[in-house]
């Protein structure tokens, strides 16, 4: 696995477009086509590359929850690819925990408050129960807690 010294400079040069920037967590930013990472993690190559991936798929905004994990899931799928080409080792394990973590907030996010049943998304930030007619929002919550609001209290 290469330095993350050597890794940053080889991707800076492969891809200029992007600025990639020292940070306390990864994160793609499309408005400064700003790649953020850290070196803390001991597997910070695959996550370097999973938010360059975003990058490279122009990945920006999402209006339906499901479209965040099928970009998630698109992003990794061209980590596979990149990380060949950087000769980098993917442990897939470290995808699907990635990945059920994006399911397991989905899940979080539709749970009916009210029933516990499984709602289905009619908006950016709410959400409508087939089974009880009950309507919530949601907050953003990918990287704080999660919080549910009762629709009609706003």
């Amino acid at each position: 696995m290469p330095s993350t010294t050597s890794l940053i400079s080889n991707l800076q040069t492969d891809y200029p477009q992007f600025l990639f920037k020292k940070a306390s967590r990864f994160l793609w930013s499309p408005s400064e086509k700003t790649i953020y990472y850290t070196d803390k993690n001991s597997d910070y190559s695959i996550f370097l590359l999973h938010e360059l991936s975003h990058g490279l798929l122009n990945h920006a905004d999402y209006n339906h929850d499901i479209e965040l994990i099928a970009m998630e899931s698109k992003a990794w799928d061209e980590v596979i690819e990149l990380a060949k080409k950087y000769e980098i080792t993917v442990n897939k394990n470290i995808i699907q925990s990635t990945l059920d973590t994006y399911r397991d907030w989905l899940h979080s996010r539709s749970t009916c408050p009210k029933c516990k049943a499984t709602g289905v998304q009619n908006g950016k930030k709410s959400y409508h129960c087939l089974a009880c007619d009950h309507e919530w929002r949601v907050n953003e919550a990918r990287i704080c807690a999660l919080r549910r609001y009762n629709a009609k209290d706003n």
